[in-house]
């Protein structure tokens, strides 16, 4: 289970007390979480998350996110609001730890996504791009085409053993990238992160939009890109050309394309799988072997970046 951080009931009651959320009934650690240690926390009144971040989270981003949080909810996008104390603080300690309570999401997360579901993100993506024009914030993307090749050299020794000929092929694709990526694009806030494991649903209807914590300022048909990659390819690594139809109409219904967009989401394809790569295979070169998460196998992007070389125009996509 991946919490870090145990919290004792003492702890825990003193820390909820300042919100005037009534008494805490109960309190338990969510599994799930790989960055950060989650409890869903049951009071008289509600429901909540408590968040405490650990390491990998950069204390000086979390205004950052929370604001944003914060600034989308008060737009009507469904993602946690986080709480305020009494005296009207956000980000607190607990445990040595920073930490937050946000409201809770009901829903559950599609484990076999079908085109129903990829509509609903793509709405609901193109809304939060919308909704977070006038945050005023800014964050750059850290792991974006400059930052990749920092991440390849940190694996580079071990990238051979995980797939014969690998280096060679990573280090191909990112040389290629580096010299025809985009610098004129669209761009505000996007989420950077939002695989289905990120997105709740109750029936066929959106729910929620959850872990903010790769949300950055950089190109919205980059977030797109990791959308399609996250969502659209079957468990045996085929591309659903009907997912990705469905999600990018959706997507276009509230917020349209760029000529140049359109023309750069095969590279945006391209640059969201190999990030993955790069990140997925510096963990499963640089996670203990007694670490409480399991790294995620960096060939399954690999697959995918291969798709998306063989792709000729953004038609093959569902772009008309």
């Amino acid at each position: 289970m991946a919490v870090y951080t145990e919290v004792s009931d003492e702890d825990l009651i003193a820390f909820a007390a300042d919100y005037g959320i009534g008494e805490v009934l109960s309190c338990k650690g969510i599994a799930e979480g790989i960055e950060n240690t989650n409890y869903l926390v049951e009071t008289e009144q509600n429901r909540f998350i408590l968040t405490l971040y650990e390491k990998r989270v950069k204390r000086d981003d979390l205004p950052f996110y929370l604001g944003l949080m914060e600034h989308l909810a008060g737009k009507g996008i469904p993602c946690p609001t986080p709480l305020r104390t009494h005296d009207g603080q956000v980000l607190r300690e607990l445990c040595g730890r920073p930490a937050v309570m946000v409201s809770f999401l009901p829903g559950m997360w599609p484990k076999r996504p079908g085109p129903a579901h990829c509509a609903a993100l793509g709405e609901a993506l193109a809304n939060m791009h919308v909704a977070g024009a006038d945050f005023t914030i800014r964050r750059p993307n850290d792991l974006t085409v400059g930052d990749w090749r920092p991440l390849l050299q940190a694996s580079r020794g071990h990238a051979d053993l995980v797939r014969p000929g690998l280096t060679a092929e990573l280090e191909s694709e990112l040389t290629f990238l580096e010299a025809n990526w985009p610098t004129e694009l669209p761009a505000g806030v996007i989420h950077a992160d939002l695989f289905p494991d990120n997105v709740f649903f109750r029936g066929a209807a959106l729910s929620g939009l959850i872990d903010f914590y790769f949300a950055c300022n950089d190109f919205f048909a980059y977030d797109v890109a990791v959308c399609m990659n996250a969502w659209c390819f079957e468990a045996d690594g085929e591309f659903n050309a009907t997912k990705a139809r469905r999600m990018l109409r959706a997507y276009r219904r509230v917020r349209e394309f760029s000529p140049d967009e359109m023309a750069a989401l095969p590279m945006m394809a391209r640059g969201s799988a190999l990030r993955f790569v790069l990140t997925r295979l510096y963990d499963w070169v640089n996670t203990p072997k007694d670490a409480l998460v399991t790294p995620k196998d960096p060939l399954e992007f690999f697959g995918l970046l291969r798709f998306h070389q063989g792709v000729k125009s953004p038609g093959e996509y569902g772009l008309e």
